[in-house]
């Protein structure tokens, strides 16, 4: 097997790691101002993107081909990365992601917390451990 894809998914699931420990942080706080409302926002975006393409370049050392965020996701449900709720709530950030960039807007904002902290970092964490089940084994 290609060892430079293996490095590459590892380092990134490392970052992905880092990026998710910030982000259960953020979620641990039990309100917000404004500012780190935003913040919030901005520490989910960082974290699912890390949170796809540690997904993509699993697959691809795996040998899958995908081509974008939708189909590293629908891969890594077929390769058994997520379950079937995850995958219908990370393609859902998919397309609410611009959702994200209008917290300047105090009830968008809220929602944006809503969905971060019900939905989106719990699936994320998920995906951690189902990655870190694989790079344990």
């Amino acid at each position: 097997m290609d060892t430079t894809g293996e490095a590459r998914w590892r380092q990134r699931m490392d970052n992905f790691a880092a990026a998710l420990a910030r982000l259960d942080e953020a979620c641990a706080q039990p309100s917000y101002t404004n500012l780190e409302r935003a913040g919030l926002a901005q520490t989910f975006v960082f974290s699912y993107e890390l949170g796809w393409k540690v997904l993509r370049d699993l697959l691809l050392y795996q040998g899958y081909d995908p081509n974008s965020p939708r189909d590293a996701i629908r891969q890594g449900f077929e390769a058994g990365y997520l379950d079937e709720d995850d995958c219908e709530t990370f393609l859902d950030a998919v397309g609410r992601r611009n959702l994200l960039t209008h917290t300047y807007r105090d009830e968008t904002a809220r929602e944006a917390e809503a969905l971060i902290k019900k939905r989106y970092h719990p699936m994320l964490r998920r995906l951690l451990q189902a990655l870190e089940a694989k790079r344990t084994a």
